[in-house]
């Protein structure tokens, strides 16, 4: 199923815990697959409209939202990381949790959002396809002298360059003054991935 969420997909607190168990497992694998590291201290997720609809399940839990307004108010803020046909989502962390190297690093790493990209194919017929920020989440993450340690980012990937995605070798890379590092992605991250390119497929 492909489309926004909507009040109608996020169900409630009791209806959750009955489902929680099995969904949260196909999450978990479904992450597994759509979980890459590109480097020592950045992974990227890709989101979909399931990895979305999770977070938005467990916050309603975690905060016990019972009203419609506040889980709306959780679908007006996730909605936009539900990639559309032709295009992928995900979530960038800066994997640190000590306060030295995050204080060494955050700085360091201010445009990452930036310079992240898909490299699909080789040699001469390679196309390279750079993210692009979801500018309302931007806004609220991105400071002049430190970066944040999340950042959401989407690639609208050409038709001509989703028809070669499975075929080609395809590497997620971030090409950063302070960070150049690449990940090949496999046949079953490709797959995954392709299922939000072409949705209908």
């Amino acid at each position: 199923m492909s489309g926004k969420l909507t009040l109608a997909d996020i169900a409630d607190l009791r209806a959750y815990e009955r489902e929680r168990e099995a969904f949260r497992g196909r999450v978990i694998e479904l992450k597994r697959l759509r979980r890459v590291p590109v480097g020592p201290i950045i992974t990227l997720v890709f989101e979909n409209r399931e990895t979305i609809r999770f977070q938005i399940q467990e916050m309603a839990r975690a905060e016990r939202m019972l009203s419609d307004d506040a889980i709306q108010g959780e679908l007006d803020t996730y909605n936009p990381l539900i990639p559309e046909t032709g295009q992928l989502s995900a979530t960038l962390f800066v994997e640190l949790t000590d306060k030295a190297q995050l204080m060494e690093w955050l700085p360091k790493l201010v445009g990452v959002e930036r310079s992240v990209e898909l490299l699909v194919g080789e040699g001469d017929t390679a196309t390279v396809v750079r993210a692009t920020v979801e500018e309302e989440h931007a806004g609220h993450l991105t400071r002049e002298e430190v970066t944040a340690s999340v950042h959401y980012v989407r690639f609208d990937v050409p038709e001509a360059v989703v028809e070669r995605f499975l075929e080609d070798p395809v590497v997620l890379a971030v090409n950063h003054p302070a960070y150049t590092h690449g990940t090949p992605l496999s046949i079953e991250t490709k797959g995954s991935l392709y299922a939000d390119l072409r949705p209908d497929r």
